[in-house]
């Protein structure tokens, strides 16, 4: 299973940007996906998640800024980040949990993709 994820770079405090991630690989379904963070010097934290019924669920800091959603048929998941702040500059990375077509399932990482956020 890879997860390839799409949409970092440059942008202005009060920009937006919409990050995607792509799933590919030894998969029979998605139980939920999400966009964890990292800062430099710091830990890296969940951001948001949405489960393959559509439950979400987002960290305090960026509720009302930041919307995830899924196209389940494309395996592909999406967050779309509005009015950035300098505070969200970071490492994304998406995470999925997958059912696997052969072997159980477990839990995979992109490869993280740089937001930052500067005028």
């Amino acid at each position: 299973v890879q997860l390839q994820a799409f949409g970092g770079g440059l942008v202005q405090p009060g920009g937006s940007r919409r990050l995607s991630c792509e799933a590919s690989g030894n998969i029979f379904s998605i139980d939920a996906m999400g966009w964890y963070r990292q800062a430099p010097g710091k830990q890296r934290e969940l951001v948001a998640r949405i489960t393959a019924s559509g439950s979400t669920n987002y960290a305090d800091s960026v509720k009302g800024r930041f919307t995830i959603s899924s196209d389940n048929a494309k395996e592909t998941w999406y967050l779309q980040m509005d009015s950035l702040k300098p505070e969200d500059t970071a490492v994304y990375y998406c995470n999925a949990v997958v059912r696997r077509l052969i072997g159980g399932p477990g839990g995979y990482w992109g490869q993280g993709t740089l937001v930052t956020v500067s005028s």
